[in-house]
């Protein structure tokens, strides 16, 4: 017994060892309920965390003690909530959090400021914090399949966003800051409640290349209607010739308007 016991501790501390020497922890499919102690005490040393698929219920305090870390993924949990420190890990980068049961996020969460990816699909969300306007360097937002019936018009400040996917919520509408998201390539809004869009979204959005609105209200003749649409068309339509130039395969949809008609 005594010697199963050593054999157990040094296999903890190589474990600890490797994480604090790589900055990489991960637990992934450990049927894990609650963080292990010992990734705390990592602390600064902590650059990924990825506990994906486990039976985490929450996200303890002493999170904010990964005063380094840039990747935090606990997609596939039981998470209901976030904790309102999460806006001390300044060094974030990337935060995943698809498939829990998040029903709404913090203010705090606007404090992220160097936070690139976020992607919080598959969960509860109602309505997403104003404070979100305030991730100036997000490029990708993914928040399909929860309960959202609108978006912020904050999300219009989120300058650097190249991608948002909204697919599988009740959006009605679509605030008119999105206008002025002038690197936005892609959005998609598949299965709402979309009935219209800004009208200058295409004509303002002179970066975007992909938008898809299946299952709508919309209909294509009001897309089609709108300023901006011939442009819009055209940076399209080079898109995917460069595409299939490359012999990049494309799905039967790859080429419509993203519309129903």
């Amino acid at each position: 017994m005594g010697c199963f016991q050593s054999r157990g501790a040094d296999s903890k501390a190589s474990r600890v060892a490797r994480w604090r020497s790589t900055g990489i922890v991960a637990l992934r499919d450990a049927k894990l309920k609650t963080f292990p102690d010992e990734v705390f005490d990592l602390d600064s040393s902590v650059r990924t965390l990825d506990l994906t698929h486990n039976k985490l219920v929450e996200i303890p305090m002493d999170i904010s003690k990964l005063v380094n870390i840039q990747r935090l993924i606990l997609a596939n949990n039981l998470i209901e909530r976030l904790p309102i420190n999460l806006g001390k890990l300044q060094s974030l980068k990337i935060m995943i959090l698809d498939g829990n049961q998040i029903t709404s996020l913090p203010d705090e969460l606007g404090q992220l400021v160097r936070l690139e990816k976020l992607s919080i699909s598959g969960n509860m969300l109602m309505s997403l914090p104003k404070t979100i306007g305030s991730l100036r360097n997000l490029s990708l937002l993914n928040v399909s399949d929860n309960k959202l019936k609108y978006l912020p018009e904050s999300v219009g400040s989120c300058f650097s966003l190249e991608e948002l996917q909204a697919n599988d919520n009740l959006i009605e509408e679509l605030p008119v800051s999105v206008c002025n998201l002038v690197h936005l390539k892609s959005l998609c809004l598949n299965n709402n409640k979309v009935s219209q869009i800004p009208p200058n979204l295409l004509k303002d959005c002179k970066a975007l290349q992909n938008i898809s609105l299946h299952d709508n209200p919309i209909s294509m003749d009001q897309f089609q209607q709108m300023e901006g649409f011939q442009e819009f068309e055209a940076r399209r339509k080079k898109k995917f010739d460069k595409q299939i130039d490359s012999n990049v395969m494309i799905g039967s949809k790859g080429l419509d308007e993203g519309v129903d008609l």
